[in-house]
């Protein structure tokens, strides 16, 4: 029997051991995402790197070299969103860029919410000029966050730290921002008309006055007259013979060859064209670097939190394509970016002090007219001409609609007419079966789906079913669930035919790098197949705190096991 002496020697030496084996928290977490950053680019072109960006976190850092989704549709807010909750689509409710709302009969943007409206207050925006494609399908300015229908990481820092702990998102996207930042967080993204950073209601009432300050700085318009010329002689790149290629999109004003003219300050797209070249990324460095200044980011024990999303590698991928000279010099210039972003951070913050995490929101294809080059089928697909398909006509008949039955294609979901559909009286899945049936026979399709036999799980266990559940949710889906072929996508570009176009499961879409740094983390390559999904987990595991609501993942042991002190 232990002594009354031993029992209470017992009672202080425990709380003393469980104080050793706490591991120390980092007083940032920094977690930086790629836009299109498929998993093989950045070794690819690793040969003119420097020290200190991309092969930082090649050395120093854990780098999963085997990291894929697991859900069907690889598009921008998808990605973010599954990086951000752990979570996959069908639980998070993010399923697509957009989709059609049958409760509003309305299109939705992923983020819109018309209750919050852009703060005006010296950002004045002009819709008109904000181009992007999926953007401006948007009704209103409005953004906020709930249309997320779990936690984020994000989320849950604030809550353990009871909203002590700063959480920012910042990127040229305003998907790439929301998303990150989650519910309890802020979030600034690029505003095309002004060249400024904007944010919502949702988040402020006023600008904070260093927001304002920056602003009125008009960093972008110091690109006046100027033009992305390349890095390096152009003799020394990978892509350097032959860069005019047929199949790259000719932007008018822009180019498809260096130099890429921004053209004047003044002008309409002037904004946009930076957002296409590596400008985009380093308008986003300068703006994180104030914010971290101005809000005092990592300067007390409390972990707090910044994502980074860095845009200009989707316009480039989608305009020029992976393999261009364009993406060569798009990613050294975005290795300095990091280099410089991380020299910051280590003088202001220490990055034994901050823990950094890399991936991206999914890959992207090659363009067809690469992979014809090298004899591998690719091609374009159209489906806002389906419906004017033989077969599909032949389906109207039979059904006796003398109307339009497909309404629109939001990638990857069909919508049926279904006002047509209950006017004649039909079973609307026998309808869905049908057209999913005559849609599979056009070249290009590798799946068409059903959402009732999503819905009632009525598959077959295979790779391209799991990664549609992945992605189903019975509120936002459509009614049918379109997968292309390998090599095969759509590619309107807002009216303009793009290079190449991401959007499907195939591993090229799929695949991307999942790298942690920093703090006392030792270098690491590991092959083992790993989700994005699990850094949400790893995170939450390193700071000791509940998972987000939805996440799924797992625990990456090689960084947490090295985040934990050994007794």
């Amino acid at each position: 029997m232990l002594s009354t002496a031993l029992l209470a020697c017992g009672l202080f030496l425990f709380p003393l051991v469980l104080q050793a084996r706490e591991a120390p928290k980092p007083k940032l977490i920094l977690q930086i995402t790629v836009d299109q950053l498929r998993g093989d680019l950045p070794t690819r072109f690793m040969k003119h790197m420097g020290k200190g960006g991309f092969r930082y976190l090649q050395e120093q850092g854990v780098w999963y070299s085997n990291a894929h989704y697991s859900h069907a549709n690889t598009e921008t807010v998808v990605g973010h969103t599954t990086l951000a909750t752990g979570a996959n689509p069908s639980e998070h409710g993010m399923v697509a860029n957009v989709w059609f709302d049958r409760e509003t009969n309305k299109l939705a943007y992923n983020i819109e919410d018309a209750r919050y409206h852009v703060l005006t207050e010296g950002a004045d925006v002009d819709k008109s000029t904000e181009v992007d494609t999926t953007q401006k399908m948007a009704s209103s300015d409005g953004r906020s966050p709930a249309n997320i229908l779990v936690t984020t990481f994000s989320d849950e820092l604030s809550l353990a730290s009871n909203g002590a702990a700063r959480v920012f998102g910042v990127s040229v996207k305003d998907r790439g921002a929301v998303t990150m930042s989650g519910h309890a967080g802020k979030a600034f993204w690029f505003s095309k008309s002004t060249g400024g950073f904007i944010s919502s209601s949702y988040y402020y009432e006023h600008y904070p006055a260093w927001v304002n300050a920056w602003n009125q700085k008009k960093l972008a318009q110091a690109y006046s007259g100027k033009a992305w010329k390349l890095l390096l002689d152009k003799s020394n790149y990978l892509f350097g013979k032959g860069d005019d290629k047929d199949w790259e999109m000719d932007i008018v004003g822009f180019g498809k060859t260096f130099p890429h003219r921004f053209g004047k300050g003044s002008g309409k797209y002037f904004n946009t064209y930076l957002t296409f070249s590596p400008v985009g990324d380093e308008l986003t460095l300068e703006f994180a670097k104030a914010l971290i200044e101005a809000e005092d980011i990592g300067k007390d024990e409390i972990t707090d939190y910044l994502s980074i999303s860095f845009s200009s590698t989707d316009y480039v991928g989608h305009i020029f394509g992976p393999s261009s000279l364009e993406m060569e010099d798009n990613l050294l210039r975005l290795d300095r970016t990091l280099a410089k972003l991380f020299s910051y951070i280590d003088k202001n913050i220490g990055l034994e002090h901050t823990l950094i995490v890399l991936s991206a929101d999914h890959g992207g294809p090659e363009a067809p007219g690469y992979n014809r080059k090298y004899g591998i089928d690719s091609g374009y697909v159209s489906p806002e001409h389906w419906d004017r398909q033989s077969a599909i006509i032949a389906l109207k008949k039979k059904f006796g609609i003398g109307q339009q039955l497909i309404k629109k294609f939001y990638p990857p979901y069909l919508y049926l007419n279904h006002e047509a559909i209950q006017e004649k009286g039909l079973d609307l899945e026998e309808v869905e079966q049908a057209v999913a049936q005559e849609i599979m026979k056009i070249k290009g399709v590798a799946l068409a789906v059903s959402s009732a036999a999503l819905r009632n799980n009525a598959l077959p266990d295979s790779f391209l079913n799991r990664a549609a559940l992945n992605n189903f949710h019975p509120k936002r889906s459509g009614d049918l669930l379109i997968l292309f072929q390998p090599q095969y996508f759509i590619n309107d570009y807002g009216g303009e035919i793009m290079a190449a176009n991401h959007g499907g499961p195939w591993e090229y879409d799929t695949y991307v790098p999942v790298v942690f740094a920093g703090m006392s983390i030792k270098g690491q390559h590991i092959s083992r197949a790993v989700e994005p999904k699990d850094i949400a987990l790893t995170l939450t595991g390193i700071m000791g705190i509940k998972p987000p609501s939805g996440a799924s993942g797992t625990m990456l042991r090689e960084v947490v096991g090295q985040s934990e002190n050994k007794p």
